[in-house]
């Protein structure tokens, strides 16, 4: 591992300034993905900024019945707070399902947010990798791929976005707040994830050097009515093959309302939006169900050896909605 200054923030604007002053320079929270990163020789940053003891590790009610969540909350304590649980159960279970309970105890929500992909060759710095090496290539296309993107890829990398929680709060309308040498500022998760394009090594809109603060969930009536379903190729802690974060408003048999992200199929978490769209107002049903995820599978490519996701995801979108439409229908 390369040697490297190790500095604690004193506050938040003292950690912005010090990576202002250092490109080569990391904040470390949990470090449970760049302490393995950089033992891999993956990352190999010339100082390491430690934001754990930051004042940003509560989760709190906002004025318009949101939630906001504080950076450093740990995964452990998000799973169990109870504004979560009962306001956005699928967030709880997407952090549950993401990790052992060790991990959760170390884990920070602004770490989740900025873990890297867990492709093979990426992780290999023997291997070409443009995520890694931009320019150097992608093996993935034609080579191991079995768990990599179906939808959103590129010649360029093929790699999935590791995270449960990025998942559920995308299905969410979580926003990302940060702080950056040029003043506070705020990505909603649609737009915090860039496209994997011709540059993915360019992962998010973050400007460079800024320090997530938090995350905030807007007021949702239908979230409370929310799951997460993970399918892994082992029952105990491992990354998702696919999953899905849904959550759905029911009214006499017909859909009012509807959120759903899809994981582990492209390069950040994918928002179904062509699906939500033909669900508003259709029968809350199989059919209707079916019909809506493969609206929205219908621009799926998938690779040599991960055909098998469409499928996947489409019948875990049916068995995720029709399980809340038939607690709806209780």
């Amino acid at each position: 591992m390369k040697e490297f200054d190790y500095r604690k923030a004193p506050d938040v604007a003292g950690a912005v300034a010090l990576l202002d002053s250092d490109p080569d320079a990391r904040y470390l929270g949990g470090g449970t993905n760049l302490v393995d990163l950089m033992k891999n020789g993956v990352e190999r940053p010339g100082r390491l900024v430690d934001v754990r003891d930051l004042p940003l590790d509560r989760v709190e009610a906002t004025a318009d019945g949101g939630v906001r969540i504080g950076a450093t909350v740990t995964n452990s304590d998000l799973a169990a707070h109870p504004l979560i649980r009962t306001r956005y159960p699928a967030l709880a279970q997407a952090v549950l399902a993401g990790a052992s309970g060790q991990l959760r105890n170390m884990a920070t929500v602004g770490g989740n947010l900025l873990q890297r992909t867990r492709c093979a060759y990426f992780t290999d710095v023997t291997s070409p990798c443009n995520k890694r090496a931009p320019g150097s290539g992608c093996p993935a296309v034609r080579g191991e791929n079995r768990n990599h993107a179906v939808l959103g890829a590129s010649a360029h990398c093929v790699a999935v976005h590791p995270s449960d929680m990025a998942v559920a709060l995308a299905a969410l309308d979580g926003v990302v707040h940060y702080e950056s040498a040029q003043g506070p500022g705020e990505l909603p998760l649609g737009w915090f994830y860039l496209p994997v394009s011709d540059t993915p090594h360019r992962e998010t809109a973050l400007p460079a050097g800024a320090l997530i603060t938090g995350v905030t969930l807007p007021a949702a009536p239908v979230a409370a009515r929310s799951r997460y379903r993970k399918v892994r190729e082992r029952a105990s802690y491992a990354f998702a093959v696919g999953s899905v974060a849904a959550a759905l408003d029911v009214h006499d048999g017909v859909v009012r309302d509807v959120r759903l992200a899809f994981g582990a199929v492209a390069s950040r978490p994918w928002r179904a939006r062509a699906a939500e769209r033909i669900l508003t107002g259709a029968s809350a049903d199989a059919e209707s169900f079916a019909a809506a995820a493969d609206a929205e599978l219908a621009a799926a490519r998938p690779l040599s050896q991960n055909g098998f996701k469409v499928t996947l995801m489409r019948n875990l979108t049916v068995a995720v909605l029709s399980e809340l439409a038939e607690e709806a229908a209780r």
